[in-house]
């Protein structure tokens, strides 16, 4: 942890030690979510079928058919998503925008009682909206903040969301069919590979969020090897009932 150095004038230290991660996730979100994703559900397909006593040769199909379904399933559900609120969020600054133009001084009046209710004193407050409503786009940006809690200069993107999604998916979804992919027969190294790349993905994604990257590790570790243990159980109890 970074200690504010007391001989630095108070401004510069103060902007040298304040500073925040993004955490608005435009890229992390889907990214991460996607390789997690990819990871388990593919290494949990691969165990289930395994369990089954298939051969190596329907593995292998099996886990490309769940990189490839899954990735194309992730992607168009990510950009689906987020175009989707994309535009909800760009018709109510549409909505915003028609009311700075028809009714301005009411507009400016609430956002006045805004800052008044934040202890801001009334005339101060009414000041302060008349001289950021002088620009109506800066007008906009304001109220869309202020009102709606979002920032307009900033909109995720669904393309970004889609393709980040879509290879995530399919580089954490790669790992288990790696091996088999490099000639391997049994099904250890492909799980080992994938538990590796579990615990990798949760250490990765704890120097983002500060939580401990041992304890983030083997908490997705965890929760991906205990998919993959039911899914190979569920598999050989249904490959004994068929057979």
């Amino acid at each position: 942890m970074e200690v504010m150095d007391a001989s630095a004038p108070t401004h510069i230290a103060h902007r040298d030690n304040h500073t925040h991660r993004d955490v608005n996730g435009g890229w992390l979100r889907p990214a991460v979510f996607g390789a997690m994703d990819g990871l388990v559900s593919n290494l949990a397909l691969m165990t289930g079928v395994a369990g089954g006593a298939a051969s190596q040769q329907t593995i292998i199909i099996t886990g490309l058919a769940g990189l490839a379904a899954g990735a194309f399933s992730m992607a168009a559900g990510e950009y689906t998503s987020v175009a989707s609120q994309r535009e909800l969020v760009l018709a109510e600054l549409d909505v915003e925008r028609r009311e700075l133009r028809k009714h301005p001084k009411d507009e400016l009046e609430e956002l006045a009682a805004l800052y008044e209710s934040r202890g801001v004193e009334p005339e101060l407050a009414r000041e302060v909206a008349r001289q950021l409503s002088k620009d109506p786009e800066q007008a906009l940006e304001i109220h869309a903040r202020e009102e709606l809690g979002i920032d307009p200069s900033d909109l995720p993107s669904p393309t970004v969301a889609a393709v980040s999604s879509f290879g995530s998916f399919a580089l954490g979804a790669l790992l288990p069919v790696l091996p088999y992919l490099l000639g391997a027969s049994q099904l250890w190294p492909a799980v080992l590979l994938a538990l590796v790349g579990l615990f990798g993905c949760g250490a990765v994604v704890a120097r983002v969020t500060a939580r401990s990257w041992w304890f983030s590790g083997l908490r997705q570790l965890a929760l991906g090897g205990a998919a993959a243990g039911v899914t190979y159980v569920l598999g050989t109890l249904f490959g004994t009932a068929v057979g």
